[in-house]
């Protein structure tokens, strides 16, 4: 094990020197973040950092480490990646509509599927018992990789913050796998634990101040990851497995499930970007970037930390664990102003005044 846990530790250094010149080629290809009404930068940063995460990802698994893991799946699983990175160049390079990045994802997931028979088959309910997903086994897995993709595309908004929290999500993730679900094999906590050592590596160059920021190519290639390698562990799950991987990703996904609540009240797309998400109010509260990022870091530790408890809890304790979490969040998004800001849009719509007036 130990030789499996220097290669891995050698994904954080390879990560770390490719990073600036991934940057270089970015600002060759024209990838830069210019500054402008919905984004936080105030000068133009290289995209394309997922790029570096990928390659040294990619290194590590085929070459140091790639008698650890199925020839097939491990192909299957490549080629996929090569299609989400490649949808997120093309997006940082120049901008696609959230419609062909959805198709890019839904392809990827397709080859997931197929050619890597990575899906979510059986589902063990309590009080229920075992379920055969039998036709629905195609659209929820699809649904759970669309999801997940997304949710860590949008929570990318403050230097370091998607890189951060799938650092502290996919880390969990693995420890959970390796000494709980992972009844068969390690293979896929090595993945894992690949992937998590990549973004450690480029994590210093993308801290705030960033040189270089993740891009569509990082947050979709890290998302996509997170849902594929989740799912790994998903084959014939119980409701407890299940749920781990949920609460793990519990600030991306919380971040999310508002956003859509948002925009459906709005009468808005919920592809339309805006400026209120959990990292915006943060901002809005008068906490600096560093302070935000290191607040939802806070978060994510938290989540991780309960998702811990999963395993080693009974089944009384797993709804107490739910309902306490459940509460939490409610709690949060409270204090920080999220649902009232939905309340006030709520009270506007029933007196016909505006928002102003109602916090008058």
């Amino acid at each position: 094990m130990f030789p499996i846990v220097v290669k891995i530790m050698f994904t954080v250094i390879l990560s770390a020197l490719i990073t600036p010149f991934v940057r270089k080629l970015a600002i060759v290809l024209g990838a830069v973040d210019q500054p402008n009404a919905r984004r936080i930068n105030q000068h133009p940063v290289p995209t394309l950092g997922g790029l570096g995460i990928f390659i040294s990802f990619t290194m590590v698994t085929f070459i140091l480490l790639r008698n650890q893991f199925p020839t097939h799946e491990l192909i299957a699983l490549f080629l996929a990646e090569c299609l989400i990175v490649l949808v997120g160049m093309v997006d940082d390079i120049k901008e696609l509509s959230p419609w062909l990045k959805l198709t890019g994802i839904i392809i990827a997931g397709l080859v997931v599927y197929f050619l890597a028979d990575i899906r979510m088959d059986n589902l063990s309910i309590p009080l229920i018992g075992n379920v055969n997903l039998g036709v629905f086994k195609f659209p929820i897995t699809m649904l759970w990789i669309v999801a997940i993709t997304n949710a860590v595309n949008l929570i990318d908004g403050l230097d370091g913050l998607a890189t951060g929290v799938s650092v502290i999500g996919l880390f969990t993730m693995g420890v959970i796998g390796y000494f709980f679900l992972s009844v068969q094999n390690a293979y896929p906590s090595i993945l894992v634990f690949c992937l998590v050592a990549a973004l450690i590596g480029f994590l210093p160059h993308n801290f705030y101040p960033a040189s270089i920021f993740l891009g569509d190519t990082g947050s979709l290639f890290i998302g996509f990851m997170i849902a594929v390698l989740s799912l790994k562990g998903l084959k014939n799950v119980t409701f407890v497995s299940l749920v781990i991987p949920i609460v793990i990703l519990g600030v991306p996904i919380t971040d999310t499930i508002y956003a859509i609540i948002r925009r459906l009240w709005n009468r808005q797309p919920i592809t339309k970007p805006d400026k209120l998400h959990l990292h915006h109010r943060l901002l809005n509260l008068g906490f600096s970037q560093r302070q935000s990022v290191l607040i939802i870091y806070g978060l994510a530790l938290i989540f991780s930390f309960v998702s811990l408890l999963y395993p080693l809890s009974s089944r009384a304790g797993n709804v107490l664990l739910t309902l306490a979490i459940l509460i939490g969040i409610d709690l949060l998004l409270e204090s920080i102003g999220i649902t009232k800001l939905r309340l006030l849009k709520i009270a506007q719509k029933l007196s016909g005044r505006s928002i102003d007036d109602q916090r008058k």
